[in-house]
Order: C-alpha cells, then structure tokens, then sequence
C-alpha cells in the first residue's frame, strides 16, 4: 500500500467515477484504474462494485474510507511539520551550556533568538565542560556552549566569546593587599574550586601550569559543583578560589571577596557541534544569532 494508491482510491470513492478521478489528479484513466485493481489485488478484497460505466463503494470500500483519509491527513500534516521546521516556525533545538555561560552570558542570546523564532522551542540543560561535550557527542544536545578545552576529534569547535578568571579571597585574606603573587604562592592557601571536568577548574590548572606550578601542589580543600556553592564557601573564608570575573562582580562590588593581584589569561568560550549528525536549520540560525 503507497500513499499514492490511497489517493486514488479517496479520488475515487468521492466521486464514484474513474475518468473525473483521474482528470482531478492529472493521471489517465488507465493508471487510476490499474492503481484502484493493485489495491484490491494486493489485499485480496474488492472495494467498488463496477455497476454498468460507474463504480459504487461497497461495504469493504465504505469502512475503508475513514481510514485511507485519517492516512492520507496524517502524511498531509508530517509534511506540514517539516515545511514548518525547514522555515523555522516550529521545532526543537537542544543546547547543553556550562555553567558560567549559562548564568551569564547565554540568557540574553536566548531571548533575541525566541523573539525572532518565536515558534522554536529552546531545551537548555546546564552542566560542566565535559558533561556538555558528552552531550553533543551522544545526540543528546545539538549545540554545546562551554569554556573549557575540549579534545574529541568528532567535535567541530568556534570561538564565539569570552571571559577572564580572577583569584579570589576574602578581604581579610593576606593576598588581599598584595601589590603581586608569584606563582609560587599560590600553594601557600588553602582553595575552593570547582569539581574536575568543568572549564572553570581547567582553566586554573591550565595557567598554573604554565606558570612552573603543580597544579597538584594547591592545596584544595574544597571542591563544589556550582559557581554559586563555591562563590559562597569563598565568602565563608573556607579559602581562595578562582571564578568567571562575571560570576564574582556582585560579591567584588559589595567588598565581600577581593581580587587578588595574580592575572589568569582570558577564556574563549566554544560551540561545540557533532561533525556527522544532522545539523537541524534551527541550530543553523541560532549560531548565526552567536555573532
């Protein structure tokens, strides 16, 4: 059974005639009446009695009607949905983001794209660098926002922002008034960080280790799974830790943390995307909505 034979059939049960079916679907006569006995043929019954010139329904045909149209509206409105989609009034992107740029610097991105694809539904998991690019990797989020490093061959990688990292301590902490750190001081306090895997934590390890330092050699005494759980450690005076400068700015402004004088490079922040799975037009406009 073909949806093309479904047609024939609905054509010509309205109109109980073969040559007005065929001339309303630009077929010849010919071919509805080979497609009509292909039909009967293949399922072994007869859905039109042949009465003189004309063709009746019978009672076969008349139960098959209702089903042949709720066939045929349901292929009508799956081709709706992806005409629908392919002009991007309607469908689903999923997006995985880390978590600094999922609390800072995505929000506003989002709202400029609903507002021009009002009818694109926007599904935004968060987590750490690592758990964003697993995601992407197994299907389960077409675009992956993160700022750490990532090393997955299967991954396509752009720089589409950034940030810088700030060390911090408490205003009482003796790096607080500190016109310079060496790198070495850096395993002279204690530290709150975030867990292994997320950009956050990366990023510092990355740049004490360039600076000559183990960054085994800090002497973590903490490690939390938010940016909101180690700011408020940090505050509590659990020890020094190194945060999105975005992520620390209310805590800086209100004197409750202190940046202390030992720079760490900026950050990119990158989009990852699958380089074999399908890329939807959804995703499309929203990396064009990136720049």
């Amino acid at each position: 059974m073909t949806l093309e034979r479904l047609r024939i059939f609905v054509a010509v049960a309205e109109r109980e005639h073969v040559t007005a079916a065929a001339r309303t679907l630009n077929l010849t006569q010919s071919a509805v009446s080979n497609a009509l006995g292909a039909l009967e043929v293949e399922h072994q019954v007869r859905l039109f009695d042949r009465v003189g010139r004309g063709v009746v329904l019978n009672e076969t045909g008349r139960a098959f009607l209702p089903e042949a149209r709720a066939v045929l509206a349901r292929a009508a409105a799956a081709e709706a949905a992806l005409a629908d989609m392919s002009a991007l009034r309607r469908g689903r992107l999923a997006v995985f983001a880390s978590q600094t740029i999922a609390s800072y610097w995505l929000p506003r991105r989002l709202v400029a794209f609903h507002a021009a694809h009002p009818g694109i539904e926007l599904d935004v998991a968060i987590g750490n660098t690592r758990e964003a690019a697993e995601a992407v990797l197994n299907g389960a989020a077409e675009i992956g926002l993160v700022e750490g490093a990532v090393d997955a061959p299967a991954l396509s990688q752009a720089t589409v922002g950034s940030d810088r990292l700030a060390v911090l301590v408490t205003p009482d902490h003796p790096w607080a008034t500190r016109s310079r750190l060496a790198a070495q001081d850096l395993t002279a306090t204690s530290w709150v960080l975030r867990e292994p895997g997320s950009g956050t934590r990366s990023t510092l390890e990355a740049a004490v280790r360039m600076a000559g330092v183990d960054p085994a050699a800090l002497a973590v005494a903490m490690t939390l799974p938010s940016n909101e759980a180690v700011l408020a450690a940090a505050e509590a005076g659990a020890g020094a830790t190194a945060l999105s400068e975005s992520v620390a700015y209310a805590s800086v402004a209100a004197g409750r943390l202190a940046t202390a004088p030992f720079a760490l490079p900026e950050r990119p922040f990158r989009l990852l995307r699958h380089k074999e799975r399908y890329r939807s037009k959804a995703g499309d406009a929203f990396i064009a909505a990136m720049g």
